[in-house]
């Protein structure tokens, strides 16, 4: 049975996210969703916290072993300061650890070294599709077998820092199954619109749209492929915790600010409708924390029922964070309607996690 206890290395990782996320990431969210643009040396300060190169073997670059568990504990701590931030940080993720997951040898030897070992750089990854019914495992994009290449036709949407990728993991249906593909920069048939998408929240994330027309590409894992759903489910479970350090951002704001707010001689927070709803948004944000860490535990120990916990970890966090961010404003009241306040960003990218898969994993 898992521990609910965080070992010394997975703690020391986890202060040093909370400070980072505290003192840095959490001052400079407001300026950089209104400005659209993260400082450079924000990111880079994320970046050299090594959360990426901790989960990366040796004999690839890095220092550690992947651990699910040690990902979500961490990424909650990151999304708590900002969840722009936090998905810009981790942005080279979504190009490596599929590969570290499901890549050849030859993959992994290519690829990883340099993005570990370096500075933090743009590798992607385009997941996402415009469909009302979007299922990752019956994607439009297609990928057809061309000699030892592969062909790939389709349009993804909300593609971090593809303007400015070195390189790009693109999954396509090929033959009816989900396979992730390498796309280098430059490629004959690949375009990249020139706005950013423009959305409700997480403007500070510069997000694009990809098409492709006829682009020839690497398969990930080679001739044989890979297993997607193992990458699907470190998804969605990077998605649930993310979702839970968001939502308990704007819940410790609406606490905090009950406790202090008087109304007719009294705190609000004592006041009965108001205890209730910090009482069920603690209640649902701490049943998503402990679901979504038993999905990464049963993730690192290859339990059969993992890819379901993970996916049921994802829904209810998508619910649970709407919920507990829009009460976080109706708790506020008029203020938290209010642009400057914290917790109406916070509703915005909480509204995000139903459909936004696939803008982070671990």
């Amino acid at each position: 049975m898992y521990s609910f206890e965080p070992n010394e290395e997975q703690q020391m990782l986890i202060d040093a996210v909370g400070k980072y996320a505290s003192n840095d990431l959490r001052p400079a969210a407001h300026d950089a969703e209104e400005s659209r643009e993260l400082p450079k040396k924000l990111v880079n300060k994320g970046w050299e916290l090594g959360f990426l190169q901790a989960s990366t073997p040796e004999a690839y670059g890095g220092f550690g072993e992947r651990s699910a568990v040690t990902g979500v504990l961490a990424l909650e701590e990151m999304a708590f300061g900002d969840l722009a931030g936090a998905l810009a940080v981790l942005t080279p993720s979504l190009f490596a650890t599929p590969i570290l997951l499901g890549g050849s040898e030859e993959q992994k030897q290519q690829y990883l070294p340099k993005i570990v070992g370096g500075d933090w750089a743009p590798y992607t990854a385009a997941l996402m599709e415009m469909s009302f019914d979007f299922d990752p495992n019956a994607l439009k994009t297609t990928a057809k077998a061309d000699g030892d290449t592969y062909v790939l036709n389709g349009e993804k949407i909300f593609v971090p820092f593809a303007k400015d990728t070195e390189a790009m993991l693109v999954y396509a249906s090929l033959d009816g199954v989900t396979q992730g593909f390498i796309v280098t920069k430059g490629t004959a048939g690949l375009s990249i619109s020139e706005e950013r998408e423009k959305l409700m929240g997480l403007n500070a994330l510069p997000m694009y749209r990809v098409k492709l027309e006829n682009v020839a590409a690497s398969r990930l894992g080679g001739a044989s492929g890979h297993n997607f759903e193992l990458i699907l489910s470190a998804m969605r479970i990077a998605s649930a915790s993310a979702a839970v350090g968001v939502a308990r951002s704007s819940f410790e704001y609406a606490r905090n600010y009950a406790k202090e707010r008087e109304a007719f001689g009294v705190k609000i927070a004592q006041k009965q409708a108001i205890a209730f709803f910090l009482a069920e948004m603690a209640t649902e944000m701490e049943a998503i924390r402990l679901l979504t860490w038993e999905a990464a535990w049963k993730l690192d120990n290859n339990k059969d029922d993992a890819h379901t916990t993970a996916y049921l970890a994802q829904a209810g966090a998508a619910d649970m964070a709407m919920m507990v961010t829009d009460r976080g404003v109706q708790i506020y009241g008029g203020h938290g309607y209010i642009r400057e306040n914290p917790v109406e960003l916070l509703l915005r990218n909480g509204r995000g996690f139903a459909s936004l898969l696939g803008l982070v994993i671990i």
